[in-house]
């Protein structure tokens, strides 16, 4: 194992994370190594311009939480993206902060529908790279406030 990989921290299956820029905090987020880009549930309200930059204004609502926030960020990119059911779907891309743990980084997320999903975010590993190390045999060890768990429990 290398020394650069002996320093990074580790991750559970699920965290909690935040993402400053769009004030949003304690997210619950399924780590997901099989998925290249990470995703957040958000429906698309508005595409607009400002200060001659693409913006998109999204609703952000995880329904546990009983959440709804109002976000705005700048739109990086359309891209299409391949989802678990093997469908691809055209999504908005954005480029924001993630805290995870005491970890900050920039990664780009898609907004897409995942009101049928248990969590509202999945990360993906192109922003856990260089960043973290996935044990899928723990939950919540970024998480401060809450007890590591030991298993898969969903």
């Amino acid at each position: 194992m290398t020394d650069e990989r002996k320093a990074l921290p580790v991750v559970g299956w699920r965290e909690l994370v935040a993402l400053p820029e769009l004030g949003l905090t304690a997210i619950p987020a399924k780590i997901d190594t099989g998925a290249r880009t990470s995703s957040l549930h958000g429906t698309i309200i508005e595409q607009f311009e400002r200060d001659g930059e693409a913006y998109v204004r999204f609703a952000v609502d995880y329904a546990q939480q009983h959440v709804r926030q109002v976000c705005e960020a700048v739109h990086v990119d359309w891209r299409g993206i391949t989802s678990s059911n093997g469908e691809t779907q055209r999504r908005m891309i954005i480029k924001t902060p993630i805290l995870i743990g005491d970890v900050e980084f920039r990664a780009e997320i898609s907004l897409a529908d995942r009101s049928d999903m248990k969590f509202p975010m999945l990360i993906g590993r192109s922003a856990l790279r260089r960043h973290f190390l996935v044990d899928s045999g723990y939950s919540w060890l970024q998480t401060h406030g809450r007890d590591v768990v030991a298993g898969h429990k969903p």
